[in-house]
């Protein structure tokens, strides 16, 4: 065999031997990304997902689809993906609610902080503390000094045992020392008909939902639950401005890949979703629901639910508070 005629065989040997591996590989990376958004479709958070999966789509050459498993407050959607096999196909957008407190809250849930790892991290938004124009109070302190005057319980809307604005209820009590009755509510439009009408007394739904009415005269914004004023609503008050940073709190959406997906799709969907985030288009539809973006990797997560532990954990441990 001439020497030609030996390099060509040895070539073509190697081709078929790489051929061998290389579509394993390859069809395991072509495969579409599912992102699993634990809500129905239709809302705010799945706005959000779509333009993700189509800023995602881009940046990594892989086709990104968005799949709504909704119910059971996020359970279901996040059971969904921890059961999921960590090939860097699935993942979540997580958040508080359908990770952090369903796991502290419910010790019969089917996964816990260990059945996910973290990705990245997205973005948050604030909570505010609210009350009808008809109670008459135009400042935090104005409405402690009513509170104790009154001498009973005041009404705060919430979401219902064990959400956000559950515990968050029970923060403000604490921290003011006043007596606050928490009432639950299916969804927000019934809590702000009520706190407008003056059938409540309290509420802290997001400041996007509450703006035009407060603008309008209809309800009094008294403070967002930030360490500082928010660009977007700069006549607003933050807690920490107004001597009470223990009040600060905001919930968060993130990303979560079934326990053990391997580190290099990790890497490469978390450097997709935060370039995404940090897009105009994406940091647009932010503003405009009010959220801010807190973009970043695996460790900012990391770090999320740990502050998690600590602040919504303590109140849940202080308070006995389960939910099965």
């Amino acid at each position: 065999m001439s020497n030609m005629n030996r390099r060509s065989f040895v070539t073509a040997v190697m081709s078929v031997a790489i051929s061998m591996f290389q579509p394993v590989y390859a069809q395991a990376n072509d495969k579409p990304i599912t992102l699993v958004v634990p809500y129905a479709g239709g809302g705010t958070n799945d706005s959000f997902a779509r333009l993700l999966a189509e800023g995602m789509s881009k940046e990594l050459g892989r086709h990104v689809i968005v799949e709504n498993k909704g119910g059971a407050n996020g359970i279901i959607g996040s059971s969904y993906v921890a059961r999921s096999r960590p090939d860097g196909t699935t993942f979540l957008l997580g958040g508080t609610g359908p990770i952090s407190l369903n796991i502290m809250l419910r010790p019969d849930l089917q996964y816990d902080f260990d059945s996910f790892d973290s990705v990245a991290m997205l973005f948050e938004g604030p909570l505010t503390i609210s009350t009808p124009t008809s109670l008459g109070v135009n400042s935090l302190d104005e409405l402690v000094a009513h509170a104790k005057k009154s001498g009973k319980p005041l009404m705060a809307g919430t979401m219902g045992p064990g959400s956000v604005t559950d515990l968050y209820n029970r923060t403000v009590s604490q921290v003011f020392g006043i007596p606050l009755t928490a009432v639950a509510y299916k969804n927000n439009t019934a809590s702000l008909i009520d706190l407008m009408a003056g059938r409540g007394d309290l509420a802290y739904a997001t400041p996007i939902a509450l703006i035009e009415h407060h603008n309008a005269g209809n309800l009094k914004i008294l403070a967002l639950t930030t360490d500082q004023r928010d660009p977007a609503f700069p006549d607003i008050p933050a807690v920490a401005e107004l001597g009470y940073p223990q009040l600060k709190a905001s919930y968060w959406t993130a990303l979560h890949a079934p326990k053990g997906t391997p580190v290099k799709d990790i890497e490469a969907v978390s450097v997709a979703a935060v370039k995404t985030v940090q897009s105009e288009s994406f940091r647009k539809l932010l503003r405009d629901n009010g959220q801010t973006e807190k973009a970043g990797g695996p460790t900012v997560l990391d770090a999320q639910l740990q502050a998690d532990r600590d602040y919504w954990g303590k109140i849940i441990r202080d308070n006995n508070i389960v939910i099965k």
